[in-house]
C-alpha cells in the first residue's frame, strides 16, 4: 500500500489500482451456510453504491455521525468504507438517538427507531436478499443500493484527523485508522500483500475491525470474515482454513 494513505478509503482506492480482481473479503454466515467473495474490484463498487447512497439520497457529509448497528458482515465492511470516503463519523454500535442517519441490521431495527433523522435497514439475507416487507420507517439497503452510480466523487474533501471511527467509546481520525492497522498488521501476523487472515470476531471492538477489514486493508491482505463461526467444529474450521489458504487466524476461542 501506498506510503501516502491517509484515510481507509485512501487503502481501498491504492488496493482497487494495485491488483483489482483479487479477493479482498470473503464472507460466510455458518448459520445460514452463505459463502459471498468479494474482489477488490466488486466490494469498491460496492462501497461507491453505498457512499453515493448516503452522500446524495440520506444528504450525509463531514461533520455526520452514522450510526451502524451491524453485525460482523460484508455489507457492515462496505458501509464503513463508505463512511470513509463521504468524511462521515461512523459510530459502531452508537446510540440512534445522537446520529443524523441510522443503519440497521434486522435485530436491532428498535433501537434504530431513536434516530430522527435517516433511516437505512439491512436484511443481511444470503445474496443481498431484500426483506419480505420493508421495515415501517426505513429504506431497504437492497433496493435502494444497487441502483446507485458506480463511481463516487466526495462534495467536499475528506480531512484525515477529522473523527471518522467511533467503536467501543474510542475515537479516531481517518489518520489514526490507517496507522494503528499498519502498526499492529505484524501482532496480528499480517505479513504484507497476500496475507489471509480468518476472523470469528465480532466488529464491537477495534480488534475485531482491524482483523476482519482494517488490518488486511492496510497490508494488501485479505479477509475471511465469518459470523456465527460456533456453528462451526473443530474440523469444519481446519477445512476452511485449508481450503481458504488462510495464513492466521482470530476466532477469540
Amino acid at each position: 500500500m501506498n506510503a501516502s494513505d491517509r484515510t481507509p478509503a485512501d487503502l481501498l482506492s491504492s488496493a482497487l489500482a494495485a491488483d483489482p480482481s483479487r479477493p479482498l473479503v470473503t464472507f460466510y454466515d455458518d448459520a445460514t451456510g452463505e459463502r459471498v467473495e468479494l474482489s477488490v474490484a466488486t466490494f469498491a463498487n460496492w462501497v461507491a453504491k453505498t457512499a453515493n447512497l448516503l452522500q446524495g439520497d440520506l444528504g450525509a457529509g463531514p461533520g455526520d455521525r452514522v450510526a451502524l448497528l451491524l453485525p460482523a458482515h460484508w455489507q457492515t465492511a462496505v458501509w464503513l468504507l463508505a463512511c470513509a470516503s463521504v468524511g462521515v463519523l461512523a459510530d459502531v454500535d452508537g446510540n440512534a438517538a445522537a446520529a443524523d442517519v441510522v443503519v440497521s441490521g434486522p435485530d436491532s431495527l428498535q433501537a434504530a427507531r431513536a434516530c430522527k433523522g435517516e433511516r437505512v435497514a439491512l436484511a443481511l439475507r444470503p445474496l443481498g436478499g431484500r426483506f419480505p416487507q420493508v421495515p415501517d420507517g426505513f429504506v431497504d439497503y437492497a433496493v435502494e443500493a444497487p441502483s446507485q452510480g458506480d463511481r463516487f466523487v466526495a462534495l467536499a474533501p475528506v480531512d484525515p484527523e477529522e473523527p471518522a471511527l467511533i467503536v467501543a467509546g474510542r475515537e479516531f481520525s481517518g489518520a489514526e485508522v490507517v496507522e494503528r492497522a499498519r502498526e499492529e498488521a505484524t501482532g496480528l501476523g499480517l505479513t504484507g500483500p497476500g496475507s489471509r487472515i480468518l476472523s470469528g470476531l465480532p466488529y464491537d471492538t477495534w480488534e475485531g475491525l482491524n482483523a476482519g477489514l482494517y488490518g488486511p486493508l492496510a497490508v494488501g491482505g485479505s479477509v475471511v470474515l465469518c459470523r456465527h463461526l460456533q456453528e462451526l467444529d473443530a474440523e469444519g474450521l481446519a477445512r476452511r482454513i485449508e481450503s481458504e489458504r488462510v495464513s492466521v487466524t482470530r476466532t477469540g476461542h
